[in-house]
């Protein structure tokens, strides 16, 4: 079978059962609505596409960093 024909390219099919358990267990999706759902469609269901937090600000890290410095790194003893 081609690639056209539907036949999954190798390492193509290692997320389905991650897929197939956040669809059908987690999301507890009838069978026939999963299975007519894409791979992206049951992602974003399942919330991939909601927006991020913004990351830690340099202002933020430092400040951090000053309220928590390092110490001494020691050796085994």
């Amino acid at each position: 079978m081609s690639a056209a024909a539907g036949a999954a390219t190798p390492g193509e099919d290692r997320f389905w059962p991650a897929i197939q358990h956040l669809g059908l267990c987690l999301l507890r999706l009838p069978t026939q609505t999963f299975w007519a759902l894409t791979p992206g469609e049951i992602l974003a269901m399942a919330g991939a596409c909601r927006p991020q937090r913004a990351g830690l600000q340099r202002g933020d890290l430092m400040a951090l960093m000053a309220a928590f410095p390092d110490g001494p790194v020691r050796g085994p003893e």
